[in-house]
């Protein structure tokens, strides 16, 4: 009976962990946690939420795709004059996928940080076949908003 007890709590703790988890998800309001990974170059990259105006995050291949080339039409200069940062989801890409993949993001003009652990980019909200616009003031969400590139200009989006 003990023994069931105690698997019956380690159960509810888990239970209520991954809950928890799922409750962080930025939004209007939240603090944005400073993070290290590296870019498609594979330099070190140091977030800095507090010196950031745009967070964008691009969750799925294809969407990621779409946002490169727009992106990448505006130059290498484009985001950091907007103050924003790119980062690309590649958790769980597979190796054979990182081999064609790698070097075709070396290509592109812009800085692309690469989301590449597991719990990353757990917080931040996400639509399907969109990429995730924080708007940053002073380290805080100021707005979340959602960005169709391929249907939509990224200077609607930045401003």
């Amino acid at each position: 009976m003990k023994l069931l007890q105690t698997i019956l709590n380690s159960v509810a703790v888990a239970v209520l962990s991954i809950g928890l988890s799922h409750a962080d998800v930025y939004a209007k309001g939240s603090k944005v946690t400073p993070f290290q990974a590296k870019d498609q170059h594979g330099a070190e990259y140091a977030f800095e939420a507090k010196s950031t105006n745009f967070l964008l995050v691009s969750f799925d291949m294809e969407t990621g795709k779409k946002a490169n080339a727009a992106l990448n039409a505006q130059g290498a200069a484009y985001l950091p004059s907007k103050k924003a940062v790119y980062v690309a989801n590649i958790f769980g890409m597979p190796g054979i996928g990182r081999m064609f993949a790698m070097p075709k993001m070396k290509k592109y003009a812009h800085r692309i940080v690469l989301g590449d652990e597991e719990n990353l980019l757990a917080p931040f909200p996400q639509e399907a076949g969109k990429v995730t616009v924080l708007k940053l003031n002073n380290g805080m969400v100021s707005a979340v908003g959602y960005w169709d590139p391929a249907t939509q200009g990224i200077d609607q989006v930045l401003k």
